[in-house]
């Protein structure tokens, strides 16, 4: 009976993936020119998360600073959280700047903090990435220019599941147009 549940959530995970690697393509692609655009202009990625989402804001911006599979130079990036104490809405008023990127990891349902947060980056005249599961409603707060990247699975745990796969592909797709095609 265990074995049967824990082998499940492999099934679960995997047909995710499979619906998904066909109907997010598209707007991961376009997430990833926006964040070229703006890193080969001089600008930046703010990368904002809460709970589990602050985990893969912090994990984007280690690949970005540091690297992901290749060596390459450092790319301009900031973790931010956001809270209960509008730390992270301080920091992206503080920090955020035109042509900037503000990549949000929405792992629930969208609160008043990150409506504020999206306005503010609408405001400053950043481009915005949302990656969220089907509940974080975003379109309102979105213009054309921004990308909202939806991962049709209700359970929290399948969207983080398949919001780290969409990091490593955008890392991925990142170090690819920046550096060329990996020849091993």
């Amino acid at each position: 009976m265990l074995e049967h549940r824990l082998q499940q959530h492999f099934f679960d995970n995997a047909d995710l993936v499979y619906a998904c690697a066909q109907e997010l393509s598209k707007p991961i692609g376009d997430a990833t020119s926006a964040l070229l655009a703006s890193i080969t202009s001089g600008g930046k990625v703010l990368s904002l998360g809460e709970a589990e989402g602050s985990l893969l804001a912090q994990k984007l911006c280690f690949a970005l600073l540091g690297r992901f599979e290749r060596e390459r130079p450092s790319l301009s990036a900031i973790a931010l959280s956001i809270d209960s104490t509008h730390f992270g809405l301080r920091q992206l008023e503080a920090l955020g700047q035109p042509g900037d990127v503000l990549l949000a990891w929405v792992t629930q349902e969208m609160s008043s903090h990150w409506l504020g947060a999206l306005a503010c980056a609408r405001a400053k005249e950043m481009t915005t990435v949302v990656i969220s599961g089907p509940n974080a409603v975003a379109k309102n707060v979105l213009t054309p220019t921004d990308v909202h990247i939806v991962i049709p699975h209700e359970r929290k745990a399948r969207v983080f599941e398949v919001q780290c796969l969409i990091l490593h592909s955008l890392c991925d797709a990142l170090d690819n147009q920046l550096l060329g095609e990996d020849h091993p």
